[in-house]
């Protein structure tokens, strides 16, 4: 679960402002924190297979932002893999 806090935190690090909620870097940020918190999630409950689907849902959604921000801002595009540690 993300906090006010943190979204905040997330979407001044990532927006060009503290407001900037739209951009496609703020949403792959926070839709991250929230795949990263549901990951943790199902170490506890291995069962709960409707909050499963879910985060399919938030991982396929995430991937569509990420391959829009490849084709628009390729140099963005690396930088926010980097930071958020999403490629190996």
């Amino acid at each position: 679960m993300i906090t006010k806090d943190k979204k905040h935190d997330i979407v001044k690090k990532f927006g060009a402002s503290a407001k900037n909620t739209g951009d496609t870097a703020v949403q792959i940020a926070l839709l991250t924190e929230r795949i990263n918190g549901l990951l943790d999630h199902f170490a506890r409950s291995p069962k709960d297979h409707m909050s499963r689907r879910g985060l399919l849902t938030m991982v396929g959604h995430r991937r569509r932002l990420l391959d829009h921000l490849r084709q628009t801002e390729p140099k963005r595009y690396m930088q926010i893999l980097s930071e958020l540690n999403l490629r190996k």
